[in-house]
C-alpha cells in the first residue's frame, strides 16, 4: 500500500486549502472524497470486511445439518499403528486366513460318500495316498500327522463303489495298507488295498 501525501492528509483535515496542492494530489483529493461520500450514504461496493462481518451475522447450522454436510464431504483417514500391534494384526489375518474350517463337513452328492485313510508310519515326513481316484500319481491327497505320533490320516470324498489304493511314504516307498482288509492283484505280482465307499444316501 503506497503512503498518502501528507499534504492530503492536511486538505482532509482542512487545514490545507486544496487550491494549494499540484492537481495531480487534488485528483487524489477529489477520488478520496467520492469514496466517502460513497460510504456515508452506504453505497460503496461489496469489500472483503463487509463479507467476513455478513458470514459472521450469519447463523450456525444446526446439528443435523453439519452431519449430514460431514457425511457428503470427502475426508482423509490416516490409521497409525504401532509395528507390535501391525504384527499382531498381521498374525491374526493369517490365522483366519489360512487355517482350514475342520469343523464344516464337506458338501456331498447322492453317489459319494466319505473314506477315511489311517496309516503308522513313525518317523515319515510325507504320506499320500494314490489310486485311480489320483491317477496314481501324488501330491493331491496328502495325509497328515499334526501331533507328531506317526499315525497319519486324510478324510476325501469318493464316487460310491470300490477303489483300490496304496500309501506313499517319504515319495518313494509304496506301501500297501496292512489295515484294509481286502486286496486286489495288481496286475505286477502285488496286491492293492481295496475300499469299499457307500453312498451317503444309504
Amino acid at each position: 500500500m503506497s503512503k498518502l501525501d501528507p499534504r492530503i492528509h492536511e486538505v482532509l483535515d482542512g487545514d490545507l486549502p486544496p487550491e494549494r496542492l499540484p492537481p495531480e494530489l487534488r485528483a487524489v483529493v477529489l477520488r478520496l472524497e467520492r469514496a466517502a461520500g460513497l460510504l456515508r450514504a452506504g453505497l460503496a461496493p461489496a469489500s472483503v470486511a463487509g463479507r467476513v462481518l455478513a458470514a459472521l451475522h450469519r447463523p450456525e447450522p444446526s446439528r443435523g445439518r453439519r452431519v449430514l454436510q460431514w457425511l457428503t464431504e470427502r475426508h482423509v483417514i490416516t490409521i497409525a499403528m504401532r509395528p507390535v500391534w501391525s504384527l499382531a494384526l498381521a498374525a491374526v489375518l493369517a490365522a483366519v486366513v489360512l487355517v482350514p474350517d475342520h469343523g464344516s463337513a464337506p458338501l456331498l452328492g447322492a453317489q459319494e460318500g466319505i473314506a477315511r485313510f489311517v496309516g503308522h508310519f513313525p518317523g515319515a515326513r510325507s504320506v499320500d495316498v494314490v489310486g485311480p481316484f489320483t491317477d496314481w500319481h501324488t501330491g493331491v491327497v496328502p495325509l497328515r500327522d499334526d501331533d507328531n505320533d506317526g499315525v497319519w490320516s486324510a478324510v476325501v470324498v469318493l464316487p460310491a463303489g470300490t477303489h483300490e489304493y496304496m500309501f506313499v511314504v517319504d515319495g518313494e516307498r509304496w506301501v500297501v495298507d496292512p489295515l484294509a482288509g481286502r486286496y486286489v492283484s495288481d496286475g505286477f505280482g502285488r496286491q492293492n488295498a481295496l475300499l469299499i465307499v457307500r453312498p451317503v444316501g444309504r
